[in-house]
This record gives C-alpha cells, sequence and structure tokens, in this order.
C-alpha cells in the first residue's frame, strides 16, 4: 500500500479510527512533561494507591518465583489454587457458590478482561449499554468488536445510577450486553438499595447478559455493596470483574479475576486462550494468598480514604466548590469552577500550578462539567494540592 508521493501508507481501519487516545496515558504523559520542565507536580489524575502491597503477599511472590516449576508457562486460565481462593473469596464475602473450575478465571487485570469479554460476547451490529460517565475500556472493547455503544446517562439527580426505564424497548432488544460499575468510577457513587435487582430483572427480561466492574468492590465505607452473583438466577446470564489493584494495592502487578456463569466464562476462555497465555504463576500464587487474607483486611485502607474525603470536602466546600459526596472507591467527584470545560480547565490547572486531575470529559459526554480528584497522596501532599486548586480558582 503506497500513498500519492509513493510512500508507505499505515492501514487505519474503522474501529482505530473509532477509538480516541486513552485518557490515562494521556494524563500520564502530561504528567511526566511537567516534571520534566522542573513543575513540583502533585498528581492526583490515576487512580494508583500510594500505600504497599502487603508485606506477606510480596513475600509470597519472592519466594515463589525464585522456584523453577513456577517460571515455566502458567495454566491459561488460572491455577486450581487461584480459582479455589476466588471461589473461596466469594463465599465468605458473599455467601455465593462458585463452581473453582467453570466459573472462575485469573485475568492480566479486570481491564484486559473486560475488552477480551466483549469480543467474545458482542458480534458486529450489537448493541452494548454502558454507563456514561463511564470506564473507557468499555466504549473501546466495544468498538473493536464492531458493536455499537448506547450510553446510558448518568447525572447527580439520579445519584449517578441508570435509569433503566429511558431505555427503549427496541434498543434493549437489540442489545446483547450491559456494563455496570459500583462503587463507581469515576463518580464514587454507591449502588442504592434495589438497584442490583432491578437491573438482574432487566437484563434477564430482555435476554441480556450483565457485566459488573467490581473493581472497587472493597473500597467504601459503612455497608459493603453487593454482589450481582448474590441475585437468585443471575449466575446464568451474568459476570463479575474484579482485580487485586485497589484492594490489595497491586496495581503494577497486572492480576485479577472474573466470576460469573459457566458459558460466559467460556467465552472469555476461547479468547484468552488464542491471545494470551496467562498470568506469571508465581504472581497467581502471591493473589491467590491475598484472596485467602481475613475479610477486614482493608479495613486500616478504608479509613485511610475515608479520612482524606473527609478533609478534601471539607476544605473544597468551605471554598465553595461543589462536590458529589458518597462514600464509594477513593475518588472525589467534583464540578469545574464555573462550569468550565474539563479538558481546558485540567490543561490549565496543570501547566499553571502543577496539579493533575482527570477530566471529566474522558468518561463520556456525560461527565462534562465535572473533574476527579484521587485521594492517594498523602495528608501534605494533598492539602498543597488542595491550596493550588482553590488558588488557581
Amino acid at each position: 500500500m503506497v500513498n500519492s508521493t509513493g510512500g508507505f501508507k499505515v492501514p487505519k481501519p474503522k474501529r482505530i479510527q473509532l477509538v480516541p487516545p486513552y485518557l490515562f496515558a494521556q494524563i500520564d504523559k502530561a504528567r511526566e512533561a511537567a516534571k520534566a520542565r522542573g513543575v513540583d507536580v502533585i498528581s492526583l489524575g490515576i487512580g494508583d494507591p500510594d500505600s504497599p502491597t502487603p508485606d506477606e503477599i510480596v513475600g509470597e511472590l519472592r519466594d515463589a518465583a525464585g522456584m523453577n516449576e513456577n517460571q515455566k508457562y502458567p495454566k491459561y486460565l488460572g491455577t486450581k489454587e487461584f480459582k479455589e481462593a476466588a471461589a473461596d473469596f466469594y463465599k465468605r464475602r458473599y455467601d455465593v457458590e462458585l463452581d473453582p473450575v467453570a466459573e472462575t478465571m485469573c485475568v492480566i487485570g479486570s481491564k484486559e478482561a473486560i475488552v477480551h469479554f466483549i469480543l467474545g460476547i458482542v458480534d458486529i451490529g450489537d448493541y452494548v449499554l454502558m454507563p456514561d460517565p463511564g470506564y473507557p475500556a468499555y466504549e473501546m472493547g466495544t468498538h473493536f468488536a464492531g458493536g455499537i455503544p448506547y450510553k446510558m446517562p448518568l447525572t447527580e439527580e439520579n445519584g449517578f445510577v441508570p435509569d433503566l426505564s429511558a431505555i427503549p424497548d427496541d434498543i434493549a432488544d437489540k442489545a446483547v450486553l450491559m456494563f455496570i460499575n459500583y462503587p463507581h468510577n469515576p463518580t464514587s457513587a454507591m449502588p442504592p438499595e434495589g438497584f442490583f435487582s432491578e437491573t438482574v430483572e432487566f437484563c434477564k427480561r430482555h435476554n441480556i447478559v450483565l457485566a459488573n466492574d467490581n473493581a472497587y468492590s472493597e473500597i467504601y465505607h459503612g455497608d459493603a455493596p453487593p454482589s450481582v452473583l448474590q441475585f437468585p438466577g443471575a449466575k446464568e446470564f451474568a459476570v463479575e470483574f474484579n482485580s487485586h489493584s485497589k484492594t490489595f494495592n497491586m496495581t503494577g502487578w497486572r492480576v485479577g479475576y472474573v466470576a460469573g456463569g459457566a458459558e460466559l466464562i467460556g467465552n472469555l476462555a476461547l479468547i484468552k486462550t488464542n491471545v494470551d497465555s496467562g498470568v506469571f504463576t508465581a504472581i497467581q500464587i502471591a493473589a491467590a494468598k491475598a484472596l485467602r487474607m481475613p475479610l477486614n483486611h482493608a479495613d486500616e485502607l478504608r479509613e485511610l480514604y475515608w479520612h482524606r474525603r473527609k478533609l478534601v470536602e471539607k476544605k473544597l466546600k468551605e471554598n465553595g466548590y461543589h462536590l458529589f459526596e458518597s462514600r464509594g472507591t477513593f475518588y472525589v467527584w467534583m464540578k469545574t469552577p464555573g462550569g468550565k470545560p474539563s479538558i481546558e480547565y485540567c490543561s490549565k490547572l496543570l501547566e499553571e500550578t502543577g496539579v493533575v486531575c482527570g477530566p471529566g470529559a474522558g468518561w463520556g459526554k456525560h461527565g462534562e462539567g465535572w473533574f476527579r480528584i484521587c485521594l492517594t497522596v498523602n495528608d501534605d501532599r494533598m492539602n498543597e494540592a488542595l491550596d493550588r486548586i482553590i488558588k488557581f480558582g
């Protein structure tokens, strides 16, 4: 393939043209460019915990990595030990019975699994229902599969949960997959009572696969959020994605799991066994140990994030900022002053103050006019960042 000047022309498939540059890669690039200029950067833009991975998990990896048998190709879909640990966690946490072999799978973090799951479920022209604002991987994976994204608007007035009754019947009947994500990224919203049961019934009625992105399942204050798999009959048409990244401060390890109906897990398995070779066995051994930790292991982490949330809310509210107050995730979702465009606001904020925040438009058009702060720096740095934001206005 050559262009008019005789040079090579790189193909640009339509599915690639539909996908914008990844938000967090752009944030990371802007942050590094500011650092290179000598700016004292305080990064509140990417959800990367500042607390270390627990010592016992790191120690397990250290021991396992040195063993020759663990240095070979891993089990494609997860070791027996890992899959049993995931099933045991679901039994202890949610009182949900899972067949470790057929109803669980080890994945290279939930982001990878979400995109590959879409490829295993969605055909060209199929509709996929997804929240807006929402995690960009839902839309990106849908475009890669040739599907059609249908955005479910999340508004402050509705507590940042979708109004399922507003989805037209013809769209619902053409949809094959719905994504939900509670506790929610980026807004921090928690699922109200009855939402999961309503969603399960909606998907069952319209023959839609339900996928709950549950990466923040253990980052909350007060009552723990449920699993969609707790609801009668849901396992037949529902899956749940989870990650060790937030619960165990293991973002760089790239390990997580999927739980749900055996046939749905099988579709994902077909994609993954043809695309990747699984997670390093030593990481699976350490990740299994993490899943078998006491259920209250994250209490201290939850209290840390709650303390930081209250610090941020108090200081910004006192200075006239409008925040959505919630008790999920480690994010604070707030309006840009004066309704300024979020990308413009966050770009100037970084340029003039060195503070990195996430522009709401990066999560969808209904995120416009908002931005996200990550509660992943210590009090001194957070107070310094807030002072700069307030001074910037």
